[in-house]
């Protein structure tokens, strides 16, 4: 009897994490550092930092230059299209610079020698002071909470992050691939590109022995690529939906950059997604593997069914919009969804936990689902200020046309540390 191509996957995936979980394991219980070899070069993995639905966070060291890296393993048991969507997260953040979002080092794609798929390989800097969410466990271990201006200055900052995505004007639909091959043919930026590839930004925070081309070493290897790049994006590759459409759309019209807002959603705000640099004051967004265009019109029952499932899988429930629970046909999901889930960000850095994880949805049965497509929170009693669960509140509503945008929840944050000094 053949399983449904569903549980097939699942079991896969199933198995390929046991495989990773093992391995850490097993390094660690043996007191022995596990390695790995790329492209040439032998990386030692010295702990797991973290993992996901598809993805393990190692603490890597480079043997050669000993420089430690956070290395993020994707595993694609189905080859080619498995890394394109892979790739997705590489091109995202290469295609939202900002202060506040985390810059990739490198990427790599290679052969998975347990396997017939392939693994892809993201090289991001180290923050050792770790996320958001572990500050709420120490702070829940510890009996303490975020002083309230220290709070809303790095909600603030993430807030920051999430305009970038969310006013994204693409000179074009595939710059940051443009601005590579650009690069890898010797030629120079052209007019028109070189508000996009601006690595050398002194705005945009440079990871330590970074040189021109993502290399990623200090001294006499710093003309020496971490790993070598196998080139997904290539001529007709489309990196995220949406792309193809604005590239003809801007071929046909007059040749000039557009300069039309194309909003992107990341999907999946949460405080374990935001990490704090070295400095202790500068939130960090990462983790794009679910970031997508963020205007979607649902115009029937299986692109309805399609966004349910794409959120269930990529979206933390916790923090997840309404509308995402119950797609509905005849609407247009935005970028609102994120408004949503900066609401629940925000009360889990006061609280210690999303507003709707409670113990009625955590130890007595209750629906998280039916929590927040009904929005059932309270605010636990706190000396936080009203303007605080003002701005929260203004962000949980379930009409996604009734949360204001990110500029107005900027506005509003701004207010509230007003009142603070």
């Amino acid at each position: 009897m053949s399983l449904p191509p569903q549980l097939l996957r699942s079991l896969e995936n199933f198995r390929d994490q046991a495989k990773d979980a093992i391995w850490a394991l097993t390094s660690c219980l043996c007191q022995q550092t596990a390695k790995v070899k790329i492209n040439g070069r032998t990386f030692q993995i010295i702990k797991v930092l973290g993992e996901g639905g598809f993805s393990f966070v190692y603490l890597a060291q480079d043997e050669h230059s000993g420089r430690q890296f956070a290395l993020k393993k994707i595993r694609c048991p189905t080859g080619s299209q498995g890394v394109k969507e892979a790739m997705r997260e590489v091109e995202a953040y290469r295609r939202f610079k900002h202060p506040n979002i985390i810059r990739i080092l490198d990427s790599a794609v290679v052969q998975d020698p347990e396997g017939e798929g392939q693994i892809v390989y993201l090289f991001l800097p180290l923050y050792k002071r770790g996320n958001l969410q572990d500050v709420i466990n120490a702070n829940l271990v510890n009996g303490r909470h975020f002083p309230e201006q220290e709070m809303v200055r790095l909600f603030r900052g993430t807030c920051l992050a999430v305009r970038a995505m969310h006013e994204y004007r693409p000179t074009t639909p595939r710059s940051a691939v443009a601005a590579k091959k650009a690069a890898a043919n010797g030629s120079g930026k052209s007019q028109n590109s070189e508000h996009l590839d601006d690595d050398d930004d002194e705005r945009f925070p440079q990871a330590e022995g970074d040189a021109e081309g993502g290399y990623s070493y200090d001294g006499p290897s710093a003309t020496v690529p971490l790993v070598t790049r196998h080139r997904v994006e290539e001529e007709g590759d489309v990196i995220f939906d949406g792309d193809e459409d604005l590239e003809h759309t801007q071929q046909e019209g007059n040749g000039n950059p557009a300069l039309e807002v194309v909003p992107y959603a990341h999907r999946d705000l949460k405080p374990g997604n935001i990490m704090i640099a070295d400095d202790g004051k500068t939130p960090i967004l990462m983790d794009f593997g679910s970031t997508m265009k963020a205007r979607i019109p649902i115009e029937n029952r299986s692109q309805a069914l399609l966004q349910q499932d794409i959120a269930a899988e990529q979206s933390t429930m916790a923090y997840r919009a309404p509308e995402l629970f119950d797609v509905k046909t005849g609407q247009t999901l935005d970028e609102k969804v994120d408004i949503w889930s900066l609401g629940c960000t925000l009360f889990a850095l006061a609280y210690s936990h999303s507003p709707f994880e409670n113990t009625q949805t955590t130890e007595q049965g209750g629906s998280i689902a039916m929590a927040v497509l009904n929005a059932q929170y309270k605010h636990p009693q706190s000396a936080y200020s009203q303007g605080l669960r003002n701005l929260i509140d203004a962000m949980l509503r379930v009409n996604p046309t009734e949360r204001p945008d990110i500029n107005e929840v900027i506005r509003l944050t701004d207010g509230v540390l007003q009142s603070l000094s």
